[in-house]
């Protein structure tokens, strides 16, 4: 016979494998699309690469995959698409390529977003599934909405850079290896500064018909050590 406490331990078990597994997946479909939209645009090196497969593996940076996203994740609730696909921009035909290369990854996480959110909508299903969902679905429009800002080490900057002067492009790659570990220390470590971050994000969360009460509750539920 189950008890409460058992009970309790199931959904949280059940979050937690629910969370990390669709993280994994969208994780996946963020470099798929970064890959496919790269393939089509005259980079056919990245299906030799095996970017087009779905395959984690083929995704995965030991630090930048695993340790890096997972640490933020649990600590400040930053969710960091951790993968990598190295394009080849000279096989690129033009530069309006290269900004949808980049953009297809954080867009892919938006229309996850969305349809998760829906899901929640549409088919009602029981709170903590509820809950778990829409958590879910908070983390891919947290994931687009900070993939899109314009710094150096981001889709958003990538989507940019192909239309800026030479300098600035220099300036941005010598950037690229400690903006976005400046930012991610500004949005964790300075709340004041982070808040007009976080109200741009719940805000597209309620444009794709998210629920922030039940992603509330998911977080909760996810984050059950803190």
């Amino acid at each position: 016979m189950l008890t409460v406490f058992d009970s309790e331990i199931a959904v949280t078990a059940g979050t937690v494998l629910l969370v990390l597994g669709g993280w994994a997946v969208s994780l996946c479909l963020h470099e798929f699309g970064h890959a496919m939209v790269a393939y089509k645009g005259g980079d056919f090196e990245v299906r030799d690469k095996g970017y087009l497969t779905l395959d984690i593996r083929r995704y995965t940076d030991p630090v930048l995959s695993l340790v890096l996203p997972l640490l933020l994740l649990a600590f400040g609730g930053i969710p960091l698409p951790g993968g990598a696909v190295w394009i080849n921009h000279y096989a690129l035909r033009s530069r309006r390529v290269e900004s949808w290369v980049s953009l297809a990854g954080p867009l892919s996480n938006l229309v996850l977003g969305l349809l998760l959110a829906l899901s929640v909508v549409l088919f009602g299903p029981p709170l903590p599934l509820a809950a778990a969902l829409s958590y879910l679905a908070l983390l891919q429009v947290l994931a687009f909405t900070l993939n899109i800002l314009p710094i150096p080490g981001l889709d958003g900057w990538g989507a940019i850079e192909p239309w800026l002067p030479p300098n600035v492009r220099a300036f941005g790659a010598k950037a690229r290896p400690w903006a976005p570990l400046a930012l991610f220390a500004v949005l964790i470590g300075l709340p004041a500064l982070a808040r007009p971050f976080f109200d741009l994000a719940y805000w597209v969360f309620g444009l794709v018909g998210g629920d922030a009460v039940l992603a509330y509750f998911g977080q909760s539920t996810f984050l059950f050590w803190r």
